[in-house]
């Protein structure tokens, strides 16, 4: 660790009581893993990180609804640390004896770790809070419903999780990072992510009389080329639009051109001002590009989650954190994704950072996320479980 980056009075304490409670938050994972749970049904996980908490000292609440909020920590400034509950209706493809038991459902998003990390973090910082070392107060939020739109993160701030909060900070995992490395930027991190789908209705026929017809096959095929290109020169090209089709549906014969059509897909950027506007210019656009071919057009766009922009002073407290727990060679700089996180909901209320927790066993396989064959190194949580109660500590050291 080098000089210019002491560690606090508490980081030596955060290790050993993670380390002291390693076996028990794996064992969490493991069990997490095995019950998954999906989105605003995570009951039997909320129980798990509430028996978990509850002896450690911290002040528990059940948001009504779903959700986990638990605080320690008396005056000062407060600071929060966040992590997901939910899992995926996927197969589990593993072969572990953690596998999960609950068919069609699988923690393929890394939750699983997010959660026993965030659970170690809780019992590192009620150490470091037993020995008269926290300068502050410290929050911890277990969302649920982080896998649908528009997400549960406005849920939980709606049920008072960010009053009073300072800084929001929070780790996702990345399966294409070694473990033991973290990736941290300034900035945009991930992307808005809405869902929009276009229904088409007009006069069908033959296709030997289109004339005769609303040719609602072809005005369909307008819409999926011709709205992506007029975006990219309505919008600024540094927002990152990018919409990109996920479903098409129309006609049932080679020769019937049919009265009706849909197709459906997302749209992404990285800009939050683009982001604002989006909506309003994409409807405008469909309205024009079918007009010439008279059908009508129904359009259903549902905003998701607004990009994750890190905090400039945010993001350096982070990394001071990752500093003095992995050292420089564990910290490092990540790229941007236009994957959807609604982490960005809470940094639309108070200064926060989020950053990659490396998952791949050095040597082993990449995996992607929301696979059903997504393995973690199961070091990742205890790593999780430092660098969160770091940077608590390392925010409220500040503040």
């Amino acid at each position: 660790m080098p000089e210019s980056l002491p560690a606090s009075s508490a980081t030596s304490v955060i290790a050993e009581t993670v380390d002291k409670y390693a076996d028990e938050l794996v064992g969490l994972r493991r069990d997490l893993h095995a019950h998954p749970e999906l989105s605003w049904a995570e009951h039997r996980t909320s129980d798990k990180v509430v028996s978990a908490l509850e002896d450690a000292g911290w002040d528990i609440t059940r948001p009504e609804g779903g959700g986990v909020l638990a605080e320690i920590g008396h005056g000062g400034a407060l600071v929060a640390l966040r992590a997901d509950l939910d899992a995926l209706p996927v197969d589990d493809l593993i072969s572990d004896p953690w596998r999960s038991t609950n068919p069609g459902v699988a923690h393929a998003c890394g939750h699983d770790v997010h959660t026993a990390g965030l659970v170690g973090a809780g019992l590192a910082l009620a150490e470091v809070a037993t020995r008269g070392m926290l300068p502050g107060r410290v929050r911890l939020l277990f969302q649920p419903a982080e896998e649908v739109m528009p997400g549960g993160a406005l849920h939980l701030i709606s049920s008072g999780a960010l009053e009073g909060v300072s800084h929001v900070f929070g780790l996702h995992c990345d399966p294409s990072l070694d473990v033991g490395r973290i990736g941290l930027r300034e900035g945009p991190l991930t992307g808005a992510a809405d869902a929009l789908t276009v229904r088409l209705i007009g006069k069908g026929g033959h296709t030997s009389r289109p004339h005769l017809t609303e040719d609602l096959t072809f005005a369909l095929g307008k819409v999926i080329t011709e709205l992506p290109a007029i975006l990219s020169r309505r919008l600024d090209p540094r927002a990152g639009v990018s919409v990109v089709w996920g479903m098409v549906r129309a006609g049932s014969a080679h020769n019937v051109i049919p009265h009706t059509g849909v197709v459906a897909g997302t749209v992404r950027m990285l800009d939050a001002v683009a982001w604002a506007d989006a909506e309003h210019l994409i409807r405008q656009l469909i309205t024009a590009i079918v007009a010439p071919y008279s059908v009508t057009a129904e359009v259903t766009y549902q905003r998701g989650v607004p990009p994750v922009v890190n905090h400039e002073v945010s993001t350096g407290l982070l990394g001071t954190a990752l500093d003095r727990v992995l050292g420089p060679q564990g910290h490092v700089s990540t790229t941007q994704s236009l994957g959807g996180e609604d982490f960005g909901w809470f940094l639309d209320s108070v200064p926060g950072a989020m950053a990659r927790l490396g998952t791949r066993t050095p040597g082993g396989a990449t995996y992607d996320l929301h696979q059903g064959n997504l393995r973690i190194d199961e070091a990742a949580t205890g790593i999780a479980a430092r660098v969160l109660a770091e940077v608590a500590v390392t925010a409220l050291s500040a503040l």
